[in-house]
């Protein structure tokens, strides 16, 4: 039983930011359901979900939301949940009978919980977008990347996991907990993009007392300095190292051979970074990566491979930590973060859309007869896989 037992959250299916929002409470063991179109459980018979593993942990069922039964089976489930999460388009859910007015008429305490890269409002909200467009807007993918080419994009970790997920789920606990208080529910007009921005408070800061740059790989945390980089090794993989304190940077110089500092400049001086840089790539290109791991790894130079993800999943700290697990035949991260008492896990392999229908709004306290009259009119589909 995880920290979040007890709770129970109806999320609309959705892309991005909102199932990995779900996974994270699901695991921590919140009664999470995931409720899919019936065309989605149609077509899930000819789909393989074992690799969406953001859909873990958690039933699907399939209504059909443009009929009025299905519309009202959902308001039923509402009436019981403690959260709802949905991710369209604003005016998506009040056009579908299901916008925060009614939805918080029925259920006083309910937190409804609004996930979208621009927000509910402003020039923006209507128009179509997905992370890379929303990081561009906050000034953090114009940070990232080389000097002399176009900003990198950073997966999509930086706009929907962090900036979408992580702070949607954040809303929606302090929404249950102020409501259990209160007694009052609310809405989370959750915004990738100022969820984005939140994170770049740090380099706003620096920015405002003149100690950041707006030119790529020219600050000290960026790809600028020579003691907080990655270097090629000798057999074409790559290390990072990270040594910004003055006894951590002492280390790494005894480390690679340059414990004698009397003839190297001072780790802080900007100009002479291009050049160390150059001598340190010098250094690390004479061994591999292996080979620096046994000199480096493990000690206080700040310093990691830089693995692929086959091969951080056997990494000997990440096999010790369990920060992997295979479920179902299928490898993958486990859940995050780690509680003493109360321990998070996954519950269940990804479900196919519609998979669960009948089972789970039993578990909502549908009877027998309600599932069947609802199947007869198209409000439902249950998904049998062979």
């Amino acid at each position: 039983m995880g920290p979040l037992a007890g709770i129970r959250i109806v999320e609309l299916a959705g892309i991005g930011p909102g199932p990995m929002c779900a996974m994270l409470l699901a695991d921590m063991g919140a009664d999470v359901v995931r409720v899919d179109r019936t065309e989605d459980a149609i077509l899930g018979l000819k789909l393989d979900p074992r690799g969406e593993l953001r859909y873990r942990s958690r039933p699907s069922a399939a209504i059909n939301l443009k009929t009025g039964q299905g519309v009202e089976t959902l308001l039923r489930m509402i009436d019981q949940a403690d959260a709802l999460l949905e991710g369209f388009r604003p005016g998506v859910m009040e056009r579908l009978g299901l916008g925060p007015d009614i939805c918080l008429k029925r259920n006083p305490k309910l937190v409804f919980g609004r996930m979208t890269g621009w927000g509910q409002y402003g020039p923006l909200a209507h128009a179509a977008g997905h992370d890379i467009n929303y990081i561009s807007l906050t000034g953090a993918l114009h940070a990232i990347g080389p000097k002399d080419a176009p900003p990198a994009p950073p997966l999509n970790v930086v706009g929907d996991s962090a900036g979408g997920a992580l702070y949607l789920a954040m809303g929606l606990l302090a929404g249950i907990i102020e409501a259990r208080t209160s007694g009052k529910g609310q809405v989370i007009d959750c915004a990738i993009t100022e969820g984005v921005a939140s994170l770049m408070t740090m380099f706003y800061g620096l920015k405002a007392m003149g100690r950041w740059s707006e030119t790529r790989v020219s600050n000290t945390i960026d790809g600028g300095s020579h003691y907080y980089n990655v270097y090629e090794t000798k057999d074409g993989k790559y290390i990072s190292i990270g040594s910004g304190e003055a006894r951590f940077y002492q280390l790494l110089l005894e480390k690679i051979g340059l414990a004698d500092t009397a003839g190297l400049p001072e780790q802080m001086d900007a100009a002479q970074w291009p050049e160390m840089k150059a001598r340190l790539q010098k250094i690390f290109h004479t061994k591999t990566r292996d080979e620096w791991c046994a000199i480096m790894e493990g000690g206080d130079a700040c310093f990691a491979p830089v693995l692929s993800m086959e091969e951080a999943m056997a990494h000997p700290h990440n096999v010790a930590r369990g920060a992997f697990v295979t479920v179902n035949g299928v490898p993958q991260p486990a859940p995050a973060p780690r509680f003493s008492r109360t321990k998070s896990e996954i519950r269940k392999p990804p479900s196919m859309p519609g998979e669960d229908t009948d089972a789970t709004l039993a578990a909502w306290g549908f009877s027998g007869d309600e599932i069947a009259a609802l199947h007869q009119a198209g409000a439902i589909k249950q998904n049998r896989p062979a």
